[in-house]
């Protein structure tokens, strides 16, 4: 698929819309990426004009309201990004021969669970930033696109932005002990595997929901020791209840994605996240140094 077009919105700014940019540039793809939404995004001739102007073949909507907490004190806004701009595009896209491939997130999953989350499970988001994500996604869902790819993600950590990972390794070198939340599990996901891992489900003509992930599970204090361990910082890190890290906005306390789907369509399974979080520490480390 070398010297097929790609529109990336938020690939200019954001943590998963670089490594999709990355990604896609390497393999011959023709690239064009945004900065974060602006107002003129909400409105449908300007976004039109856009999409037509570059004639994409895929365009891949990274375009998100992120901040969890924040999203508990500006839902307006929330579902502005997560939910109506998606529908927007979607409506765009029903008249234009592109893949639209949007990103949703594990945080469309609540309550309590004991196996990892198929993409047929029934949400039930705990939080804004988690209800209007869904509502994103039944929107597009809504409108029957032909050839629409939804990919729910999470956890995402990787190059050229501050994230959780990033964020451990600086207050590590700054102070000989943390403590980090452990009854919350997950799937921690390198944002190059993840955009590489989207390149083989666009190659494969996936349509619906997939769920992508790096392999195993994970709490936010395992994360983090893996990633202090990585980078030889000597630094204590006690586990704590998420009762003792109050936040506004309630996280899924399991929201572990299952990715059979991912695999039985491309014939790829994700590499584990242990190997992903080595991997991105010693590209840190490395060019730090």
């Amino acid at each position: 698929m070398s010297g097929t077009k790609a529109l990336i919105l938020g690939g200019e700014t954001g943590l998963l819309g670089m490594s999709l940019a990355a990604v896609l540039d390497d393999a011959g793809w023709e690239v064009t990426s945004t900065p974060r939404p602006d107002k003129d995004a909400w409105n449908p001739v300007v976004l039109a004009e856009l999409l037509d102007s570059h004639a994409p073949d895929v365009v891949f909507n990274t375009w998100a309201y992120t901040q969890v907490d924040l999203a508990e004190d500006e839902p307006d806004q929330a579902q502005r990004v997560n939910a109506v701009l998606p529908e927007i595009l979607g409506r765009l896209a029903a008249d234009r021969p592109f893949k639209l491939v949007h990103y949703s997130t594990d945080f469309v999953f609540g309550g309590k669970a004991d196996a990892p989350r198929k993409e047929e499970d029934t949400p039930a988001p705990e939080c804004v930033y988690g209800r209007t994500k869904l509502q994103g996604e039944r929107a597009l869902l809504a409108l029957n696109l032909p050839d629409l790819l939804i990919i729910r993600t999470a956890w995402l950590f990787g190059p050229g932005k501050k994230n959780f990972v990033r964020t451990m390794l600086d207050l590590c070198r700054k102070s000989n002990c943390i403590s980090v939340v452990h009854d919350q599990k997950g799937s921690p996901t390198y944002t190059p595997d993840l955009a590489e891992y989207s390149l083989n489900l666009v190659r494969a003509d996936a349509k619906g929901i997939y769920h992508v992930a790096n392999a195993g599970r994970a709490s936010w204090c395992e994360l983090a020791s893996e990633a202090l361990h990585s980078a030889g910082v000597p630094c204590e890190v006690t586990a704590i209840p998420s009762a003792d890290y109050p936040q506004k906005a309630k996280r899924p306390a399991y929201s572990v994605l299952d990715t059979s789907r991912f695999t039985e369509t491309t014939g790829i399974t994700p590499r584990s996240w242990v190997q992903a979080v080595r991997d991105y520490v010693y590209r840190e480390t490395t060019q730090q140094g």
